[in-house]
């Protein structure tokens, strides 16, 4: 009995290794032993095959548009604070939250524990190719006199008005970003070109009384003083939230983001008017936790029937926040909203099995976004772009990057290309998909599905 594996397609690296197994179930003879361990060490490496070079040619080919981000424009980046305010700054304890400049001699020393550690981590390593493509450096390699090098580096190329937009734009070939600008809520006037927003609207939930709000910024009592809107009542405060939303419309906002997964469940009641408004005018400490979460219940819902009002998908956080962020909870809501349009972010990590159901499930209004997966776990990412492929349309995945700097950005750019390239190019080796198929399966997930899922931003691009 012979049995034949195959690796790729490359002509370097196709392997084709017979196995000779002497008898069923008594396991491999010695020869067959030896064979099979040869087999086993010449695995191809995907990213070594024609397949992917070629894919992941093709994938940077054209501009993509990056579902979500948090792009700053009003600091002037250091080394210090791209770690500190990267993904793996939570996993370097020797960096407090500062927003000055910090020499990098006062605590490059400290942290090289913390960077050994962590070098296997993709919240570390998505940085790296913003170091080695922008600034020619292996950072795994740095000292401490290269890394004050690269500190003075970065600095002096923030001098320029035009290097996020070139990072952006040329380097990462991004046509444009959907921010979410949570730190200027009620403002959507995006200072880039390549830019547009969403409203961050979780300070809707607290709307139940005014000294809920410690930013006035946040408030939607200040924002109805400030646009002469009366509310003085449970009737005027839902008509506020709808004035936010039209506004948002008219300035240019292109969805809606929810974050609320890290504070509270994702499960949604279907409450009456009456039943929200009994919290309204109340302070926190008057109303009981179930008084609360049927105001909270209540938004929501209204914030569904809102979004298709004003062709403002919804952005759900999803994931990365213990089971109360698990995908399944939202099943009554997306059900009694069928003509909402949800975007599931991240891909429901670690539920990404959970958030392909959904999909299944709601095939009509359902999204998934996988920005910021690769960043979390390029393992997983990868894992979760086959399992997605394997049981809903390539019409429905989406990509982002969900930094807050422009080195960030590309770096998780080039993770998401490099991940999806390896899992089309496998497709392609196993025979399961055609080159040309995998091609338009990854300018859909990177650019085309963007446009289907955001009408506003579709015809912006567009016009």
């Amino acid at each position: 009995m012979c049995g034949c594996l195959r690796f790729g397609k490359s002509k370097v690296f196709n392997v084709i290794v017979s196995v000779m197994v002497i008898e069923a179930f008594s396991g491999f003879s010695l020869k067959g032993r030896v064979a099979f361990g040869q087999a086993v060490r010449m695995v191809v490496d995907t990213k070594r095959t024609d397949s992917f070079q070629r894919m992941r040619v093709h994938l940077n080919s054209f501009r993509a548009i990056d579902t979500h981000d948090h792009l700053e424009f009003d600091k002037v980046p250091g080394l210090y604070t791209l770690w500190r305010e990267s993904y793996f700054g939570t996993f370097i304890p020797e960096l407090a939250p500062k927003t000055e400049h910090v020499p990098v001699a006062t605590w490059w020393p400290k942290v090289q524990r913390s960077f050994a550690n962590g070098r296997t981590m993709s919240f570390y390593r998505y940085q790296l190719p913003a170091f080695k493509d922008l600034y020619g450096v292996d950072f795994n390699k740095m000292t401490l006199q290269s890394a004050e090098e690269l500190d003075r580096a970065i600095i002096a190329k923030y001098q320029d008005p035009n290097w996020i937009r070139h990072i952006v734009t040329e380097r990462a070939n991004i046509q444009m970003l959907v921010i979410d600008y949570d730190y200027t809520p009620y403002d959507y006037v995006c200072p880039y070109e390549f830019g547009c927003a969403v409203v961050r609207v979780n300070p809707l939930f607290r709307g139940f009384h005014p000294e809920e709000y410690n930013n006035d910024a946040e408030s939607p009592y200040n924002y109805a003083k400030r646009m002469e809107l009366p509310l003085k009542s449970f009737d005027d405060y839902c008509n506020v939230v709808d004035h936010i939303l039209q506004r948002a419309a008219t300035r240019g906002a292109v969805g809606l983001k929810s974050t609320m997964a890290y504070h509270r469940t994702l499960r949604y009641e279907q409450v009456t008017r009456e039943q929200a408004a009994e919290a309204f005018g109340k302070r926190r400490n008057e109303l009981t936790p179930a008084q609360i979460k049927a105001f909270e219940d209540f938004v929501f819902w209204r914030l569904c029937e809102l979004s298709v009002k004003h062709d403002l998908p919804f952005q759900v956080h999803t994931g990365v926040a213990l089971e109360r962020s698990n995908p399944l909870h939202l099943e009554n809501v997306i059900a009694g909203n069928p003509q909402t349009t949800f975007i599931l972010f991240h891909g429901g990590f670690p539920w990404i099995g959970e958030t392909g159901m959904m999909l299944m499930r709601f095939p009509k209004n359902v999204w998934i976004d996988s920005n910021w997966l690769p960043t979390v776990s390029y393992t997983v990412a990868k894992r979760a772009y086959h399992e997605w492929l394997d049981v809903v349309p390539s019409n429905r995945i989406m990509w982002g990057t969900d930094t807050l700097h422009a080195e960030g950005l590309y770096g998780a750019a080039v993770f998401t290309r490099e991940c999806l390239a390896e899992v089309l190019a496998e497709r392609i080796d196993r025979g399961e998909v055609s080159e040309e198929d995998a091609q338009r399966i990854g300018r859909q997930v990177l650019r085309e599905n963007a446009l289907e899922a955001f009408p506003r931003l579709r015809r912006r691009i567009h016009k």
